[in-house]
């Protein structure tokens, strides 16, 4: 493949202006783009894809150009170096993979509709104009927009619009910029608005598919975040507003375009009335992400996508932040331990895993940056590490001063550690180099050697691990108050474990808080202690101690055995952290037992006894007195519960459903995906197969959405299950940005697996043609490797894939996911006789 060129060495773009005309109907767009900047060259190059080029002046004259596709650029000549216009009329097709402009698709009272928007990160704005598409190439934009408006429709972008004349809509020109932020969102759209207390116009759009009331959740978040940040960054809000917008097709879960943020549906609209907190949650935290980027990200943007993570680990961490001041009673940080942390956790302990911050050599590579377990959930965390380092008052003076000298600007890392570093006093940029160029993370073993207690650091490894030897700056964060702040060397010793004992409060401790990227492993007689204390613990250290337990289970350091005995005493915890954790182990033993085997009854018996007095205590509706963590816990452990088949807690669940007569969407939004998983499971009578898929093409309500497809791919019916893989391709049941959830659902089903894996290597070519380039294509591969546990599959996934491995954008991933699961098939293959004998031993 050919390497990446970088076109702003040659350009340097100053303003465009942009004109499109889109016709809905031909799947055409027209356009015209008029560039000012500067030549450093006579020979130079714009990047383009898939446009059909029918001119190209320079300072109004029409000069030859060559198309390059396999460059994805127009080669050109300007005269001589020096301040160039540079006008180029096109035409492009309006394609259906969510790149570029593209159009979505919904109905409303069954009337087919479309709205067109936009999605040019990472280098899609190439495929919508000609451009130096490089986020370093900043420049104003101008925008004008004509459609095939019908009445009633309108247009959006980043800036206000200026003022319409004969069906052309024209934007104020936007700040300095890169092309990727630009964005635009035409049709039938619906809105509410508000104001910020800085001015800041706010707003919430969608498609009039949904009741007005689902923007209200949205417009408060985006609102108050907006607020947050100008304080926190002490900073103002940039642009005159803030958009808001929900796409029925959308690739990712949101885009950051300054001033016109876009979101699936998902990720935006809340029925306020019945949604779980979780989801709220969720939504909460990406409004929070995405705007965070309308600073970090859009007012500075990295130079290059090599940096990436400053980004996207920096928004992924503030959502965070944000959240936890706007809702201090959710405890979102113990959703991040949840969730963000366990991915960075799981995928950095792979061989092969890329580090934070990664060489961009191919084009196919950028996207493939997008690693969300790493460049998110990682940097985040690492993020949280600096700032658990340095405070919260360095890191908002910091921020401050690389606000004001970046602004408008390109950055680096070094740029941050600088800013962050003057404002503290420590040499940050020193300690983030362990943590951002290496891959991985390590491992402290703690051992009482002599009655001293000694520390030593190695990288750890789930599976296979090249010879790497690794050392990391590691944040100790020890309740021993003499221990040091730093451990720099492979071994330590921290001194008399008497000693220690006398000046700490309970047992001693490593990372506390589990701010810091590393897991711990005690000796026995350490542990023993652990465990003596182990109740008084808050739940972030219980949580902790499950997770890095399970860890070391899952790298062959422990066995899932011992963790099971734990589990009993856990299980009736009041916090959702907690139980997550608990549910998260149970969910991996399920990969030891065999379906339709008795091990498989033992452990549903064991999880039946697990959640019963859970169930028992929150029952299957809310109440008055539910607390968050209740609302929390309920989803999981009737989950669970359904699983478990407990006779009594499967009658529950039906009468539930029998109580609303058929109306879905009446049942109570955190009970709902149980009730409908053991309709369609344990099939109360008569089949709801069709019911439920009817329902979910015609419900605009993503959260419905969702729980009908967890239910109708739990069918144990391998006729209806082969009848979604049929539907696979067919976007007017399952449109494509959901395809690999319903993927996923029925290859983790053992009467659907084979009918999934059969169609992905049967469709593997559609599926590339389809979403290949999409920055989430990749996953598709990720997603097998979290399922596959046997060494047949383990066989057919190494066949199918090994020929690909040599694909830029699948390589690293192929690699991995291979070790992943022949690790996985190795601890099974080890450890599967202990658990089942763990599991009788544990059956009351």
């Amino acid at each position: 493949m050919t390497a990446i060129k970088r076109f702003y060495e040659t350009f340097k773009p100053e303003h465009y202006d942009l004109y499109f005309d889109i016709s809905r109907a031909n799947k055409i767009i027209k356009g015209q783009t008029k560039i000012t900047g500067t030549a450093l060259q006579a020979d130079i190059a714009l990047h383009e894809h898939d446009l059909t080029v029918q001119e190209l002046k320079v300072n109004d004259q029409a000069v030859d150009f060559q198309v390059d596709n396999d460059q994805d650029a127009i080669f050109f000549n300007v005269g001589q170096a020096g301040q160039v216009t540079i006008e180029v009329t096109y035409s492009a097709p309006l394609t259906d993979n969510m790149n570029g402009i593209y159009p979505s698709y919904y109905e409303v009272n069954g009337e087919s509709k479309q709205l067109v928007g936009t999605q040019f990160e990472t280098y899609f704005a190439r495929q919508a104009f000609p451009s130096i598409d490089e986020p370093e190439a900043k420049a104003t934009f101008s925008t004008a927009i004509r459609f095939d408006e019908q009445p009633g429709e309108t247009v959006i972008a980043n800036m206000p619009e200026d003022h319409e004349t004969d069906g052309v809509h024209y934007f104020q020109k936007t700040v300095k910029m890169s092309t990727y932020l630009v964005a635009f969102v035409l049709g039938d759209l619906q809105s509410k608005q508000t104001q910020t207390k800085s001015g800041v116009e706010v707003g919430v759009f969608s498609t009039k598919a949904h009741p007005i009331a689902d923007l209200d959740f949205a417009l408060d978040i985006a609102k108050r975040s907006i607020e947050f940040y100008e304080d926190y960054y002490q900073t103002p809000y940039p642009l005159p507003h803030s958009w808001q917008v929900a796409l029925p097709d959308f690739s990712a879960g949101a885009m950051e375009n300054w001033g016109i943020v876009t979101y699936r549906e998902a990720y935006l609209l809340v029925d306020s009335a019945n949604t779980a907190l979780s989801v709220k949650q969720v939504v909460a935290t990406v409004i929070a992400h995405e705007l965070a980027h309308q600073w970090f990200g859009d007012l500075v943007t990295m130079k290059w996508w090599d940096e990436l993570w400053l980004n996207e680990s920096f928004a992924n961490m503030m959502e965070f932040v944000a959240i936890n001041a706007l809702e201090p009673d959710w405890h979102i940080w113990e959703s991040f331990n949840a969730n963000d942390v366990q991915a960075a956790l799981k995928r950095d302990a792979t061989d092969g895993v890329q580090p934070v911050h990664v060489a961009v050599n191919h084009p196919a590579e950028i996207d493939a940056l997008f690693d969300p377990a790493i460049v998110y959930a990682k940097g985040a965390r690492l993020l949280v590490m600096v700032r658990s380092l340095i405070g919260d008052d360095a890191l908002r003076q910091g921020l401050k001063a690389y606000f004001a000298k970046m602004s408008y600007g390109n950055a680096s890392g070094a740029d941050l550690w600088e800013a962050l570093g003057q404002a503290s006093g420590q040499n940050i940029g020193e300690v983030m180099k362990t943590w951002l160029e290496q891959p991985g993370y390590p491992v402290v073993s703690v051992k009482l050697v002599d009655g001293q207690v000694v520390l030593h650091q190695e990288q750890f490894n789930i599976g296979k691990q090249a010879k790497a030897d690794r050392l990391w700056q590691i944040p100790l964060n020890s309740n021993d108050p003499q221990a040091p702040k730093l451990m720099d060397t492979a071994d330590l010793d921290l001194g008399s474990y008497a000693d220690i004992l006398a000046r700490t409060d309970g047992s001693f401790r490593l990372n506390v808080g589990n701010a810091a990227h590393y897991i711990v492993q005690y000796d026995e007689r350490l542990l023993a202690d652990l465990l003596e204390d182990f109740e008084n613990f808050d739940p972030i250290t219980q949580a902790q101690f499950l997770q890095d337990n399970l860890l070391l289970a899952e790298g062959g350091r422990t066995g899932y055995a011992d963790l099971l005995w734990l589990l009993p005493n856990l299980a009736d915890s009041s916090s959702s952290l907690v139980i997550d954790l608990v549910y998260r182990i149970v969910s991996q033993i399920k990969d030891f037992v065999t379906p339709g085997s008795e091990e498989e009854q033992l452990l549903k018996e064991f999880v039946a006894q697990l959640s019963a007095n859970q169930i028992a205590r929150l029952g299957w509706q809310q109440k008055d007195t539910d607390s968050n963590e209740d609302l929390l816990i309920r989803p999981t452990v009737l989950a669970a519960g359904v699983y478990g088949e407990d006779a009594a807690v499967l009658a529950q669940a039906h009468a539930q459903f029998e109580a609303v007569k058929g109306q879905v969407a009446q049942l109570p939004a955190d009970s709902r995906s149980a009730v409908l998983v053991n309709e369609m499971k344990n099939d109360q009578g008569t089949s709801n197969f069709a019911d439920f898929l009817e329902l979910y093409q015609k419900s605009a309500n993503a959260s419905l959405k969702a729980d009908l497809r967890t239910a109708l791919t739990s069918s144990k019916d391998s006729s209806e299950l082969q009848s979604l893989v049929d539907n696979f391709q067919n976007a007017a049941v399952i449109k494509p940005q959901d395809l690999r959830g319903w993927f996923a659902g029925v290859l983790a089903n053992s009467a659907g697996q084979q009918a999934a894996w059969d169609w992905l290597e049967a469709q593997w070519p559609w599926l590339e043609e389809r979403l290949g380039g999409d920055m989430e294509f990749s996953s598709y591969v990720t997603v097998i490797s979290r399922i596959f546990h046997t060494q047949d599959r383990l066989t057919e996934f190494k066949t199918f894939f090994t020929p690909k491995i040599d694909q830029p954008g699948l390589s690293r991933e192929i690699q991995m996911d291979i070790d992943i699961i022949a690790s996985r098939v190795a601890v099974i293959e080890e450890q599967a006789d202990q658990v089942a004998m763990t599991l009788r031993a544990l059956i009351r």
